[in-house]
């Protein structure tokens, strides 16, 4: 996968290239019930079926592509650094829209904004000025679609929790130990 590196104001996205779905195609356990906030994961009796990622997430595999963000500047907006992005080249963007923008041949990530152009590119950060899209210096590379976001801490001051390794057919509730990092 090629990777590129581009500059832009309040952090960078890196080029990961085109996805290539023949390569994966392993599907996941997906369960039959939704899942409230709290809920634990379900056991093996609520699992309906498996899903396949590259279907789920990649409804275009042609036109999609993956872009990881550096940086802050959407972070308000659900984006932070460190998320992979699927983006998809054939959706017309429209507002409201996170689009990935190319300026000045570097990579931006904003949402599109306004009734009617000239549109605004909007940074979720405040200290970046909003900027308003021209036709001659701006070219709307592609739209967001999904943002992948890591959730489990990568650092950790103290203990984290963890459960005793078990079947994937154990139920939640089990014996949980701190560990604690050596």
């Amino acid at each position: 996968m090629q990777r590129l590196r581009r500059e832009s104001p309040g952090g960078e996205l890196t080029w990961l290239g085109p996805i290539d779905t023949a390569a994966a195609g392993t599907g996941l356990p997906l369960a039959t019930e939704t899942v409230a906030a709290g809920f634990p994961s379900p056991a093996d009796d609520y699992v309906e079926a498996s899903i396949d990622l590259n279907a789920a997430l990649i409804p275009r595999p042609t036109s999609t592509f993956l872009m990881r963000v550096e940086g802050d500047a959407m972070r308000a907006a659900g984006i932070h650094h460190g998320d992979l992005l699927v983006i998809d080249r054939s959706v017309n963007a429209r507002p409201g829209c996170t689009v990935v923008v190319v300026h000045d041949g570097r990579f931006l990530l904003r949402q599109l904004r306004g009734q009617r152009p000239p549109w605004q590119l909007v940074a979720s950060d405040p200290a970046i000025a909003p900027m308003v899209l021209q036709d001659d210096d701006a070219l709307i590379w592609g739209v967001v679609i999904h943002a992948v976001h890591h959730l489990l801490p990568r650092r950790r001051q103290h203990g984290a929790i963890t459960r005793t390794p078990g079947t994937a057919a154990t139920p939640p509730a089990g014996p949980w130990e701190e560990t604690r990092p050596r």
